[in-house]
């Protein structure tokens, strides 16, 4: 009888142990490599997708200096999150620093001055931007450029692509759907200039970056007319051409100002302004 007890004793204290024992970690699903892709949401149904949400994408990318960047996802582009602020192109070659010169031909670079340059990132002239690449307004652009690889710049087609996907989505618009501001879903929460006009990135930053896109106002590099603009304007470069001027077309950009909701695009910036550069993935 004592054999008996001292039996049913033992496997009860070994039912308990397996109780309390951790489970072990199933291993988290990789990011996919293209937007599109799925990942099954149980993974013993292989019947069952599950597409990806829009968010940040944690340390996605690195570039050849070594500075890490975080992405995030919108629809079904992959951003970096972060201004670019490499100093290198991605085949090792050095991005000269302009200072105070300038050209629409020869690649610079320009820092904002501001001290925070992992934040706001750095400034490139479009030569820079584009390290002797053609123009192109595809979809993809197809277009590395200054990019790290697997990465590319975004054409005008593909600044559309993002545009056009916010103002589809309630919770990235401001006020009227009919104005479709959307500046301030993409804009960060801190270092705008405040703004009293309804909708303005600068008002209320506590209701900017729905998207996690954290747009800072690094400013802008505009050689002899100065410029900067530092806390109250950033422009990003597109890799797409316009029709304006006929002799020398300026490439399409877009630009947020603190006093207003809207991220639209120009064409007014010449080749040698600096802006800032956001990449897409391949």
């Amino acid at each position: 009888m004592k054999k008996i007890v001292l039996l049913l004793s033992a496997l009860v204290l070994l039912a308990v142990a397996c109780d309390k024992e951790e489970p072990i970690a199933n291993k988290e699903p990789e990011i996919p490599t293209n937007p599109t892709d799925t990942i099954p949401s149980d993974p013993s149904d292989t019947t069952q997708t599950e597409q990806y949400s829009d968010g940040l994408i944690p340390n996605a990318l690195v570039d050849i200096d070594g500075n890490h960047y975080d992405a995030v996802r919108l629809g079904e582009q992959v951003w970096m999150a972060s201004n670019l602020h490499t100093t290198h192109f991605a085949n090792g070659d050095a991005i000269p620093d302009g200072g105070e010169n300038f050209s629409s031909t020869e690649p610079y670079r320009y820092s904002s001055g501001n001290g925070f340059l992992d934040a706001y990132g750095l400034l490139y002239n479009w030569p820079a931007t584009m390290h002797g690449e053609a123009a192109s307004n595809a979809n993809p652009s197809g277009v590395q450029g200054i990019c790290p690889d697997g990465w590319h710049l975004p054409s005008h087609a593909e600044w559309i692509q993002l545009t056009e996907y916010l103002r589809s989505r309630s919770e990235y618009l401001c006020g009227d759907a009919f104005d479709q501001n959307i500046a301030k879903a993409l804009a960060a929460d801190f270092w705008w200039q405040p703004s009293t006009e309804e909708c303005a990135v600068g008002n209320d930053l506590t209701a900017n970056n729905a998207t996690d896109f954290c747009v800072l106002p690094a400013g802008r590099f505009c050689g002899s007319y100065g410029c900067q603009d530092v806390g109250s304007f950033t422009g990003f470069w597109s890799c797409t051409e316009s029709n304006y001027p006929s002799d020398s077309p300026n490439p399409y950009m877009r630009e947020m100002w603190n006093d207003f909701g809207s991220f639209s695009y120009g064409y007014g910036y010449w080749r040698y302004y600096g802006l800032s550069v956001r990449c897409l993935r391949n």
